[in-house]
């Protein structure tokens, strides 16, 4: 009978996805748990300002090409996509709106928040994946020195602060690449373009945008620094982590983005 059980296709079934729950689960509780001490240590001292400048290099600035990149053609082809569409209702004024609209409620953020992931997510988890392997993460404990402290907290918190900064970047680039191909391609009026772009747009879009940029790079970092800390396995272990950080942390934008954009538009 108990052969019957387990070659039952069911029960097979049953067995696999609950093993994938307690996987998720165990993997939610984990992050939680050093979101937690993340928390508790990035309000005590020492604070470690030096750090904190380094990463906001390494996670905004070096990642400014390939945002402003992404964004300047993301705005150059929703005006054409929004053209197209629009002049079957012949609404062909309200590309700029859409374009505006779009860049700062949705695409900016989201955007740059799934390219920083693949960028800057990679290099953290990478780093620090490195460093457990080699075993300098327990050299640091062996010091005293607590390295959620020290390699964590630098890293959310430049995340949180670079993602709205190049986010701005990212809608000011993006609308205007919207204005390039409306006015230059699609020959619209710029002086009618402009003022449709901001007739509808609002304090309140951009700040909503701006919000979720930065709980968008907390979570790039907390992901990304918690899969490099329980890397495992030599240089396997560290490419492991990283493709794992890069995936996880993709997916957290894409979740909290509707939990995000639900509460705000209320």
């Amino acid at each position: 009978m108990a052969q019957q059980s387990t070659s039952n296709p069911f029960i097979a079934f049953a067995s696999s996805v609950g093993q994938v729950t307690l996987d998720v689960l165990s993997e939610v509780g984990s992050v939680s748990r050093y979101m937690y001490q993340a928390a508790r240590e990035g309000i005590r001292p020492p604070f470690r300002v030096r750090e904190i400048f380094k990463q906001m290099e390494a996670i905004g600035v070096n990642s400014m090409p390939v945002v402003l990149i992404t964004a300047i053609f993301t705005g150059m082809v929703l005006a054409l996509q929004s053209y197209t569409g629009f002049k079957r209702f012949s609404a062909e004024s309200l590309v700029g709106t859409v374009v505006a609209l779009s860049m700062t409620r949705e695409l900016g953020p989201v955007l740059t928040g799934l390219i920083v992931s693949g960028r800057a997510g990679a290099s953290i988890a990478a780093e620090l994946g490195t460093m457990k392997v080699t075993e300098q993460i327990d050299a640091l404990v062996t010091m005293g020195i607590s390295p959620v402290n020290y390699l964590m907290v630098p890293r959310i918190i430049a995340g949180i602060v670079m993602l709205p900064v190049l986010v701005v970047f990212s809608d000011v680039i993006g609308i205007t690449g919207g204005y390039l191909v409306g006015v230059h391609v699609l020959d619209a009026n710029p002086t009618v373009y402009i003022k449709r772009t901001f007739d509808y747009l609002e304090v309140a879009d951009v700040m909503g945008g701006l919000m979720k940029a930065a709980v968008f790079g907390g979570l790039m970092a907390l992901i990304s620094s918690y899969k490099g800390f329980m890397t495992e396995g030599g240089a396997e272990g560290v490419g492991k982590a990283t493709t794992g950080a890069v995936v996880l942390s993709s997916m957290a934008v894409l979740i909290s983005n509707y939990f995000l954009t639900s509460m705000i538009s209320r």
